[in-house]
């Protein structure tokens, strides 16, 4: 089992910008596909942004140009940067960790896009 520390949420102005952090309690980026996914108040969860071992990125079409994400093997760490943050980006974001039928989650973190 993988253990996962999201941080970083918060609340923003529209345009704003907030950089999600995911620590890992080991090393397992050579492995392991890295994902930030989000859930709104009575909508299902959804994919955001994911990595795999190999360094292959896919993004939401919603967040194309806007979120980065990228991920640090020496702080075992993964990272989504927002930016040109919008309303309809308030959700909790949650990291996740997934090998084959190994499938790990963060607690989440809450950002929350208001004016």
């Amino acid at each position: 089992q993988v253990q996962l520390v999201e941080s970083g949420g918060g609340l923003v102005q529209p345009g704003g910008s907030l950089r999600l952090s995911c620590a890992a309690s080991r090393n397992i980026f050579g492995i392991y596909t890295m994902g930030w996914y989000r859930q709104a108040p009575g909508k299902q969860r959804e994919l955001v942004a994911s990595i795999t071992s190999s360094g292959i990125i896919n993004y939401a079409e919603s967040v194309k140009g806007r979120f980065t994400i990228s991920k640090d093997s020496a702080k075992n760490t993964v990272y989504l940067q927002m930016n040109s943050l919008k309303p309809e980006d308030t959700a909790a974001y949650y990291c996740r960790a997934s090998r084959y039928l190994n499938d790990n989650w963060g607690q989440g973190t809450q950002v929350t896009v208001t004016s």
